[in-house]
């Protein structure tokens, strides 16, 4: 992996330009700093987003022509392959999330109510967070594909492995195993994504956040269907619960792990993914970065002038790194992320915008059935009723990514006012919520408030990786994430030592949301217009 030095090399960018430079899909010249156009000719004007950044300059001056190689390509069927195959990752996340909250109760009470209440969630937000770190460190050391093809079978085994467990400790161990595997499959969906995608089509990014609100929606649907049944659930007042007449939560996670093992088995079968040319470029493997582009050129017969030669006459990139050996390696990538000031102010805010959702989100979607529940007394609902809600409300989170993608697109709002917009209106909702009073009033909060804050969610998910350098971004990518699931274990014991049924989580979450706005609005940099790293 490259590292990031201040050095520069022995080429002046400005006065290389015509050296190096690209050629426009139509002929003419392009320069290293000119417009390339993609392959159905629409054409991305803008910069690179850290182009201007004092990193590495030969790496810089590569990454631009790799940027104008895949523009120059254009949006591909492989593309549209890896917009379902990553969008799978992103809707497993979710579904691992919801399924621990959602069969925690009944398996609770199988077990004799003896443990940890919120035992499960601690579990799975354990996992995520080894997850994320290790899936984010060891992705840019020994590169995306393989963390991306391995992390959805280890989902799928110990999900339904899970759902076999005799206690409510072994359960736990393998719902944190089921975390692990979801927390690294995350940060890959959308660092591998990125870094195929032209520049045009960046949005795309926060628009498969939209798979997020798909697996929330699978989750509830699940579950409506195996948690009602009375002849696999016990009744909650039940003094004692057997496993042969509590087998919901059972098939609940037999049913996930099944479905995920699928999605595992498309991802080899369908796309059988290349190693990223932005991964291979940061590691100096130009000939491979230049092959990787040959292939996808000859195979959908698009344009590519992309060549080694241009590639070498940059220069050397600094890769003085590797003999600092693997520690060696985990520091660069830190460093990294904090090479300019202006870099450093935009990593510590990504990480505190991360750690305040990881606290909101949780609060208000984990411990929802818990708030439900609650409520549902007062609304006298059946379990059909309560779990119909929790699927309606799941499903109204994959429209919120859908309109966040077409508003990040807009030039006066871009990625940092989307964010912004779903902020403020999700605690607008969470104020409202707390009045509601009739049944169908607390769907419409509900599904209003999954909407909103999943504009807000799939935005910040999409615009983390834009802006880190892509040597460090699965690293820093990984760390946000680990962030989010510190947050997520706090929560688990603020659940357990406080009420979640009361509506004082809402009135936090709402607080939280409002920070998270302000902190939006002063992000450094701006995605819209411009290519990232």
């Amino acid at each position: 992996m490259a590292a990031i030095s201040p050095q520069r090399s022995h080429l002046d960018p400005d006065k290389e330009d015509q050296k190096v430079g690209a050629r426009r899909s139509d002929g003419g010249p392009a320069g290293l700093h000119n417009d390339v156009r993609n392959a159905d000719g629409s054409s991305l004007v803008g910069s690179d987003i850290l182009g201007l950044e004092a990193l590495d300059p030969a790496l810089n001056m590569k990454m631009h022509l790799v940027n104008d190689a895949i523009d120059e390509i254009g949006w591909t069927p492989y593309h549209t392959k890896l917009f379902f195959l990553n969008g799978f990752g992103y809707a497993v996340d979710s579904l691992i999330l919801l399924f621990q909250s959602i069969i925690a109760g009944q398996a609770f009470q199988e077990f004799g109510r003896k443990g940890y209440v919120n035992g499960m969630t601690i579990a799975v937000y354990v996992g995520m967070l080894a997850g994320a770190i290790f899936w984010g460190f060891g992705a840019d050391i020994i590169g995306r594909k393989y963390a991306f093809n391995i992390s959805l079978f280890i989902c799928s085994t110990s999900c339904v492995v899970a759902g076999a467990m005799p206690t409510w400790e072994s359960l736990g161990v393998f719902i944190a195993l089921l975390g692990f595997g979801g927390g690294g499959n995350l940060v890959m969906d959308t660092t591998v994504f990125l870094e195929f995608l032209p520049g045009s089509k960046q949005w795309l990014l926060t628009f498969l956040a939209a798979w997020w609100g798909v697996g929330q929606a699978v989750a509830g649907f699940i579950a409506w269907g195996f948690m009602v049944p009375r002849k696999w659930n016990c009744d909650a007042d039940a003094v004692t619960c057997s496993k042969d007449e509590n087998w919901g939560w059972r098939y609940t996670l037999f049913t996930g792990g099944a479905l995920v093992f699928l999605l595992s088995l498309l991802r080899i079968t369908v796309v059988r993914l290349r190693e990223t040319p932005k991964y291979l470029l940061g590691m100096g493997k130009d000939a491979e970065v230049v092959e990787t582009f040959e292939y996808l050129s000859h195979k959908y017969n698009r344009p590519c002038s992309l060549t080694l030669e241009k590639l070498e006459a940059c220069g050397t990139i600094n890769n003085s790194h590797k003999k600092g050996g693997f520690f060696g390696e985990l520091m660069v990538h830190l460093r990294g992320l904090f090479s300019t000031k202006k870099m450093g102010i935009s990593t510590g805010m990504i990480w505190f915008s991360w750690t305040l959702i990881g606290l909101a989100y949780p609060l208000f979607n984990v411990f929802l059935p818990q708030y439900l529940a609650a409520r549902g007394a007062e609304f006298n609902r059946t379990p059909f009723e309560t779990w119909r809600n929790y699927a309606l409300t799941n499903v109204s989170g994959i429209f919120g990514p859908m309109l966040a993608g077409l508003l990040c697109n807009i030039k006066v709002l871009g990625r940092r006012y989307t964010m912004v917009i779903g902020a403020l209106i999700t605690c607008a909702f969470f104020f409202g919520y707390t009045a509601v009073r009739k049944d169908y009033q607390d769907v419409l909060f509900t599904c209003l408030i999954n909407f909103c804050l999943n504009i807000y969610y799939g935005t910040l998910y999409a615009y983390t990786p834009e802006v880190l350098p892509s040597a460090h971004r699965a690293t820093g990518n990984g760390i946000s994430v680990a962030f989010n699931r510190i947050m997520g274990i706090i929560s688990a014991v603020v659940a357990s030592e406080g009420n979640t049924a009361t509506s004082v989580p809402i009135y936090v979450c709402a607080a939280l949301f409002i920070v998270a706005a302000i902190t939006s609005a002063l992000f450094p940099f701006e995605p819209y217009g411009r290519r990232s790293s």
